[in-house]
Formats: structure tokens, C-alpha cells, sequence
């Protein structure tokens, strides 16, 4: 059994890298990441691509990016991931994991494109309650610092903040606890799935109507693009 990993940089792929280690020991052989190429980040995420391999290498596992355009269309982001599982099968994967919660479309169409691949999709967080899901990251000492946010769901403010107890506190009730909705994403700096910490720090804000980025970066890097 070898394991690729779909690896967003938050908090949901880190723990179920975590959950992965716990129940496929040493099954877990790689990360794979889309990286917007005209940005050099996460799409959707919007985290830099440094930070991303930063983390690969506190995993102590290699990094896959899957290069996409800006403004990717479906088609051409088939190809791409299409492409990346044939790769993946050359170097001899036989299952591809996802930080899916409980969104059953985005599991059904993960479904579809590994259907006849030969790859197994594996779905380690899959409809566990996401209330009790965020607070046993937290009590396990994930760290994690909110990347990006629906600026139609959640205020501003809470761009850049760390994922903690206060702000699951502070959510309003509407708000999914893990944000699987789209409401927020994060980017994970420290946890039991890292050898060591990141020095991860926040910068400026960026605005695209309607989402809000923290630009994260590693306290090694000068300048902002």
C-alpha cells in the first residue's frame, strides 16, 4: 500500500495525514499539491508555494505540484490532475487520500476521475461530526493560522488569526467549525503530524472581492509579490 496524499496546506490534509500515519503506518508516501503557476500559491488557499514545501519537509514526505493556470477551467484542470495520476501509478501509488468532511458532490466527483485509474480514493475524515473534529486537532496541538475567508460569511478580521479555541468561540453559529463550506481556509504551522514547527508569520491583507488572503509567509522571507 502506497499512499498519495491531497495536500491543501490546512488543517483538514494535515490531519488526515495524522489520522493516515495512526491506521496505514508507514503507508503515507507523498503529497500532492495544485499550485496556481501565474501566482506561485495554493489555489484557494492562496498560501505560497515555499510555505507548502516547508511543510512537506517537517512531514519528512516529497512534494508533488500539479501546476494550474489562473482562472483554470474544468477541463484543464482534469487534464492536469489527470496527468498526475498517471504519475503517480508509474511510481507505484495505489491509493490517493482526501481531507474531505462531509461534502458529498466533491466526493462523488473525486470518485468519478479514480474510477478504472487503479488508484483507491481514501477519505480518513469522511463525515466525522466537525465541531468535535476541530476541538481534538486543537487538543492534539495542531497550529494553524486562518489563510483566507468569505468575506460574505465572516468578517475580515478573522483573516490571519490562529485556528484556537477563542476562535471557534467566536464563530457565528452558522459557520461550519472546520469551514467545509467554503466559509475559511487555513494553513498549518505545528502539529503531531510536523517534526518541528514552522516560523510562520502574517503579512498584509489581500482583496478579492469576496474573499480576504493573510498573506503567510516564512520568517526567512523579505519582500511580498
Amino acid at each position: 500500500m502506497k499512499i498519495l496524499l491531497s495536500w491543501s496546506s490546512g488543517k483538514d490534509s494535515a490531519w488526515a495525514l495524522h489520522l493516515l500515519h495512526q491506521t496505514y503506518p508507514g503507508c503515507v508516501a507523498g503529497l500532492l499539491t495544485t499550485v496556481n503557476d501565474a501566482y506561485d500559491r495554493v489555489a484557494m488557499h492562496g498560501v505560497r508555494t515555499d510555505v507548502v514545501k516547508a511543510q512537506a519537509l517537517s512531514a519528512g514526505l516529497p512534494l508533488r505540484l500539479v501546476l494550474i493556470p489562473d482562472a483554470c477551467s474544468n477541463e484543464a484542470y482534469d487534464r492536469r490532475m489527470q496527468q498526475a495520476v498517471t504519475d503517480a501509478l508509474h511510481d507505484g501509488f495505489t491509493h490517493m487520500a482526501f481531507g474531505d468532511l462531509f461534502l458529498r458532490d466533491i466526493r462523488q466527483y473525486r470518485e468519478e476521475r479514480l474510477a478504472g485509474t487503479g488508484l483507491e480514493p481514501l477519505f480518513p475524515l469522511w463525515d466525522l461530526p466537525t465541531e468535535t473534529l476541530a476541538s481534538d486537532m486543537i487538543e492534539a496541538g495542531l497550529q494553524a493560522k486562518v489563510s483566507c475567508i468569505d468575506n460574505r460569511l465572516l468578517p475580515e478580521t478573522f483573516v490571519g488569526r490562529d485556528f484556537d479555541r477563542q476562535l471557534l468561540a467566536e464563530l457565528p453559529a452558522t459557520i461550519d467549525r472546520c469551514g467545509e463550506n467554503g466559509e475559511f481556509h487555513t494553513c498549518v504551522y505545528a502539529g503531531p503530524m510536523f517534526a518541528q514547527p514552522l516560523p510562520l508569520t502574517t503579512g498584509e491583507r489581500v482583496r478579492r472581492d469576496p474573499f480576504v488572503w493573510s498573506d503567510l509567509f516564512l520568517e526567512a522571507h523579505t519582500g511580498t509579490t
